[in-house]
């Protein structure tokens, strides 16, 4: 084997399983570390309302800022790291997860909170975030394996939170919740030797698939725009706004729903670590099984399992045992969506573009994330209670069951984009 990881020759040739295992650790980690302080930032709102006196509402809105900006970088920064590469991307992504967690605790205003959470903290977690990770896991493993391997990076993100959830509370506890804050800012930069293991671009694989076609690789424009014209992305992508929705309101105001029901703090911590838990096993469930069964159907399944979990959970008495099992099952289908989702996308388009394709879906997701963040705390500061909220979930997971189906699961034809 030799010892030349380039891009292209990754590409062609299966990685050494050292090599292997040592890309997937360094995807899995930093995709823990952005994501897990990323997720438990939601810990921290009561703190904050208490500190600044802004009221759920305001807060919220920078929380719900943070989901947008989080899913607006995706895009740009799965371009730049197609042409510039992963590791000068997730440099500057970490750094900023760090900076921005850092000086939380200093803003004492509503425009502040959306700099330090929503544009720093997120964006910098967008730019260390699935689109760019996945996509160079795809580009850096051999074609059989990426399935799996979409699951492990996947549920190292999932382990960052039932990690990072935890440890914040400790920290809380012993330091107080600012200084908690600052020392999950620090331990972001833990992620930084990704940044060499990742390095490269995907440029080399649009021009092998160039050369092979005999076509000339395509734009950045004309993929996009390929994508856009295509019916099956864009029904993916509006299923992927609706778990966009369910993640982000259940990070942010599960701590809030457990506290309305008379629970004690420690619950919510909890169950956050517990939807971190399940969703590793539900991650690599599915990246197991994203090659085997067809993935719109997956997809279905897993959006179908969330809305039947929150109609139970609504009508069951709300103890610790109760909340611990919801929060279990809906783990397992948290983030279990990405891998279907991002083989969704390179099977339809390749991995030559798979970073700004796959963001892009991103973007919806967080469209659907700042929608779930922002009416969770509106909602609940207008009437005093989430049910609404909880309505709006079901009837959304059902949506979403039904608009997956009609996917088609083939490589999209270069004639469809030019016929566009």
């Amino acid at each position: 084997m030799t010892n030349n990881h380039t891009p292209q020759a990754t590409a062609t040739k299966p990685a050494a399983p050292l090599a292997l295992w040592l890309v997937l650790l360094a995807a899995a980690g930093a995709f823990a570390l952005t994501m897990g302080t990323r997720q438990t930032m939601g810990l921290f709102l009561s703190a904050l309302n208490t500190s600044t006196g802004l009221g759920i509402g305001s807060i919220s809105l920078a929380f719900a800022f943070g989901q947008l900006w989080w899913g607006l970088t995706q895009p740009f920064a799965g371009a730049a790291a197609d042409r510039i590469g992963t590791g000068r991307v997730i440099l500057i992504g970490v750094a900023l997860v760090a900076l921005g967690t850092f000086i939380t605790p200093y803003m004492t205003t509503t425009a502040g909170l959306i700099f330090a959470i929503g544009v720093l903290a997120a964006g910098g977690a967008g730019m260390a975030g699935p689109s760019v990770l996945m996509a160079a896991t795809a580009r850096l493993v051999p074609v059989q394996k990426r399935g799996l391997a979409s699951g492990i990076v996947n549920a190292g993100g999932s382990f960052g939170q039932f990690l990072m959830a935890p440890i914040a509370i400790s920290l809380t506890a012993a330091v107080g919740w600012a200084s908690a804050m600052q020392w999950l800012g620090v331990l972001v930069l833990l992620a930084l030797p990704a940044v060499w293991v990742l390095k490269g671009n995907s440029n080399a694989l649009a021009a092998q698939a160039a050369a092979v076609s005999g076509q000339k690789a395509l734009t950045a424009r004309e993929a996009i725009a390929q994508a856009l014209a295509t019916p099956s992305y864009r029904y993916l992508a509006a299923g992927f706004l609706v778990c966009g929705f369910h993640v982000a309101f259940l990070a942010t105001h599960l701590p809030g729903v457990i506290a309305a029901c008379g629970l004690a703090p420690e619950v919510g911590g909890w169950s956050l670590a517990v939807i971190g838990l399940f969703n590793i096993v539900g991650s690599l469930a599915m990246g197991w099984a994203v090659g085997r069964w067809r993935m719109k159907s997956l997809l279905s399944l897993l959006y179908a399992t969330r809305g039947l979990a929150v109609l139970i959970f609504l009508f069951a008495p709300k103890t610790p045992a109760v909340v611990l099992v919801f929060a279990a099952v809906m783990g397992i289908t948290f983030l279990s969506t990405v891998p279907p989702t991002a083989g969704l996308v390179a099977k339809m388009f390749g991995t030559a573009n798979m970073a700004m394709l796959f963001g892009i879906v991103m973007l919806s997701h967080q469209i659907g994330g700042f929608l779930g963040a922002y009416l969770g705390g509106s909602v609940f500061q207008a009437t005093g209670s989430y049910d609404w909220v909880w309505y709006i979930d079901i009837v959304l997971a059902v949506g979403a069951a039904l608009v997956n189906l009609p996917i088609r699961e083939a490589r999209v034809a270069r004639a469809a984009a030019t016929a566009a």
